[in-house]
């Protein structure tokens, strides 16, 4: 079994490298069995095929990402809104350092929202529908999501977030700003751009306002008034 299972990280391990760094698409089985060290009929035998592959890499991304979320919880005397701000930094390190790993995830996000209408699940690739390792995703990928959601419940507990905030609602906005935080990445770090901002300066400005959200402290102000004669 521990053989099986180092065989199986050694594949995994090779298509990180290779989807990496070729692409998806380019990348063909029998580059992972080499990168391997194995041989293509062997990859074969943990990995249906190249589609079964990808789903595999993305459940073993949806249990970093859930080891991510398990770090910030075990967190002991922070309150619950300071731990979601530490949530936020770990996604973000985790994006950057795990790339493939992460587009794989909002990947299956995207997949989802297919799978859920008969119309759109029938436009999904069927070997991707048959993978043993796409059905455990639809069992596991709201894990990482229930742990967010127990951070926002222990927030509104201990005072640090507003008793009139919904968890549930709450930590899928906040998840919904943090994939939008990500993508906006790349035109924001770009350099012929107009917007005067970096990453740098973006980030802790992100969780300011996320926080300020959280405890209700963003209050609109009225204009101020000025008399003035048009004659």
């Amino acid at each position: 079994m521990a053989g099986e299972k180092n065989k199986e990280k050694l594949i995994l391990d090779s298509a990180i490298a290779l989807f990496t760094s070729k692409g998806y698409q380019a990348t063909r089985m029998e580059d992972v069995a080499k990168g391997a060290g194995i041989s293509k009929g062997l990859s074969y035998f943990y990995f249906k095929n190249k589609e079964d592959l990808f789903m595999a890499l993305t459940k073993k991304a949806f249990d970093q990402l859930k080891d991510e979320f398990r770090e910030v919880y075990r967190t002991k005397s922070k309150s619950g809104l300071d731990l979601l701000a530490d949530l936020v930094l770990r996604i973000s390190a985790f994006a950057k350092n795990n790339q493939i790993l992460y587009d794989s995830i909002i990947g299956f996000l995207d997949l989802m929202k297919k799978y859920n209408t008969p119309e759109g699940r029938a436009s999904i690739n069927p070997l991707i529908l048959e993978s043993v390792h796409f059905q455990k995703l639809l069992e596991i990928h709201h894990d990482p999501a229930k742990i967010g959601i127990a951070l926002v419940s222990q927030g509104i507990k201990d005072g640090s977030i507003r008793p009139q905030l919904q968890p549930e609602i709450t930590f899928y906005t906040i998840w919904s700003m943090i994939i939008g935080f990500e993508k906006m990445r790349g035109p924001i770090e770009y350099e012929e751009r107009e917007v005067k901002l970096t990453s740098e300066n973006w980030e802790p400005g992100f969780i300011k306002l996320m926080q300020d959200m959280l405890k209700g402290t963003i209050q609109a102000s009225k204009p101020t008034t000025v008399q003035t004669s048009l004659f």
